[in-house]
C-alpha cells in the first residue's frame, strides 16, 4: 500500500515537472518532455543504451575498476 502511494505521488510530481520543462523548452530544439522521463521508478524503454551485465563481462569490469587491488 505504501508503494502505491509513493508511485501516485511521483506520478503527480513527474507530471508537474514535465509541464514545467515543456513550458521552458525551445520547440525547435527538442520534442516535448513526457512525465515518464522524470519519474524515478518507471521502467525506461528498451531503446536505452545500456550493456547488460553478464557472467562473461564481469571480469572486464573488475579489470577496469579494480586496478591494483586484490579482487
Amino acid at each position: 500500500m505504501a508503494e502505491a502511494r509513493v508511485d501516485a505521488e511521483w506520478n503527480h510530481t513527474s507530471a508537474i515537472l514535465a509541464m514545467l520543462a515543456n513550458v521552458n523548452r525551445d520547440p525547435k530544439k527538442r520534442s516535448p518532455y513526457h512525465p515518464e522521463e522524470f519519474h524515478p521508478f518507471k521502467r525506461r524503454s528498451s531503446s536505452s543504451t545500456g550493456i547488460p551485465i553478464t557472467r562473461d563481462n564481469i571480469g572486464l569490469l573488475k579489470k577496469v575498476f579494480l586496478k591494483g587491488r586484490n579482487a
